[in-house]
Formats: C-alpha cells, structure tokens, sequence
C-alpha cells in the first residue's frame, strides 16, 4: 500500500490554494505516495483523524505570514497578514508528527511554520543584494551551499546529473552547491530547537534548508520549491522520493527505527 502524505490547504484563499495544491499533490504522487488533503476549517477533532490515517506530513507554502507575536517579535510594514487556520492545522500536524516520529517535509513557509514551532524565530524581510523572492518564473533565482553530512546532502549528492550542477565548485568544497528556485521574502533566523541548518544562500547565507537533528526521525525543510521542478530537476524530485520513501518505510514497520536515508537516495541511482 502506497504511503498516505497529509498537505493542509496552503491558504485560506481559495483561488491560490486550488493554484498552489495541484503541484505538491502531483509531486507527492510523483514520489509513489498518496496525498491526503487537510481542509483547514475542519474542526481539530477531524484534523487529529487524518493525521491519524497519515504516514508523513508535507507542509507547503504560503501567501501568508507567521504572526511575528508567536517569536516575540514587532510586526515589521514588510510582513504579511497571517493565516490563523493554516496555523492550528500546521501545529496540529506537527504535534502529531513528532509524537509519532513521521516523516516531515517543509517548504518555504512550511519551513518558516516549523522553525518557529520548534521555539526558532524569523527574518521578517530580506534586502541582502539577492533576489529571493524571484517567483516562479524564475527556475535558478540563485544557488544555495549545502552541507556534507547533513541528510539533505545525502539526498541530492547522489543523483546523475549532480556534476553538472557544481560544474563551478571546486571538488575539494566542503559544501555542495545547488541552483534553486526562490519565492520568498522570510527566512529562519534563530534556529528552533531540535535542528540545525542543512543549507545557505552562497551570496548572502540566508538560511535556505533546515533539518532535525534526530538521525532517526525524518525532518527536512527547504525554502526553496521543489515541487515546481519535479519534471526537469533530478534534486528536487530526490526531495520527493526520498520523503516518501521515509514515509513508506513507516508505515511498513512503524515501531522501528528509520532507515538510512543517504542509503535510500543511492538505491534510486
């Protein structure tokens, strides 16, 4: 049986949801899993039972802005309304994953949801000389630094087509260089407890990736958006595969300890 994702609907909006869900749906598909969307005014109770249903979370971006009142910190004129019903639904995926130890994958504001669950706090707006927030008309807005021994770097190093993306890097680099694709104007700051940073912009080392600390539980979180570039990105559908591939591994065995995740990226290869 194939591996059950929860996505909670990215907005309250509903023409940028129904916009934005089509793509994490098709990658997670994509990935051999199924996705299970999470309607965001269903009552906790439903929510909960769901959640209960579900292998993995995918917590996908976002029109909207955390409120900067749960880090402690002043509006700034630069952020965004918030989302109360993406919130309670994306804590209450949360507690449910970590509870539970299932697989989490985060996306740009799903990275920024869960840093600052975790006790982390964010940039409220960037003006560092790089344009984050190109969109996605823009497949390679810029290129981010990731970090030998992280999870994230066992995902996307071992993948084909991998030279061709650090063509520029000297092999002996204690990072690996990754062109992505940028829509955002916020990023994590401090770090929320039970992570570390996977990856940085190279320019400007705005946080670009993080994950847990945990070798056991799967939580990864980037800012970028892989779910874009699945079709022509063998790195980004890496993300997808592997996620669900943690996901699969779950609900196959639940009571144990989860794989090696580098060694289920080099299996694809």
């Amino acid at each position: 049986m194939r591996p059950r994702i929860a996505i909670p609907i990215p907005h309250s909006e509903a023409e940028y949801a129904r916009r934005a869900l089509v793509q994490y749906e098709d990658a997670i598909r994509g990935a051999g899993g199924d996705p299970v969307v999470i309607l965001l005014d269903w009552s906790n109770q439903k929510i909960a039972q769901a959640a209960k249903s579900c292998d993995a979370v995918l917590l996908p971006g976002s029109k909207a802005d955390i409120d900067p009142e749960k880090y402690d910190a002043k509006r700034d004129p630069h952020t965004a309304a918030a989302d109360p019903a993406r919130d309670n639904v994306d804590e209450l995926l949360l507690q449910d994953a970590y509870n539970m130890r299932k697989p989490i994958l985060g996306i740009c504001y799903g990275l920024q949801a869960l840093n600052v669950w975790r006790s982390g706090t964010l940039r409220q707006h960037l003006e560092t000389g790089v344009n984050h927030s190109a969109g996605r008309e823009v497949p390679r807005a810029h290129s981010v630094e990731i970090e030998h021994g992280t999870q994230l770097a066992g995902i996307v190093a071992p993948v084909r087509e991998f030279a061709s993306l650090m063509a520029d890097t000297p092999r002996c680099s204690p990072e690996i260089s990754l062109a992505v694709n940028s829509s955002h104007h916020q990023a994590a700051e401090v770090v929320g407890d039970g992570l570390r940073v996977a990856a940085l912009s190279e320019k400007d080392n705005v946080i670009e990736a993080l994950e847990g600390t945990d070798p056991d539980h799967f939580v990864v979180a980037v800012q970028w958006h892989p779910e874009r570039s699945v079709s022509d990105d063998e790195p980004s559908r890496a993300i997808f595969q592997t996620f669900v591939q943690a996901a699969q591994h779950r609900h196959d065995q639940p009571r144990t300890a989860a794989p090696d995740f580098e060694s289920l990226s080099k299996s694809r290869g």
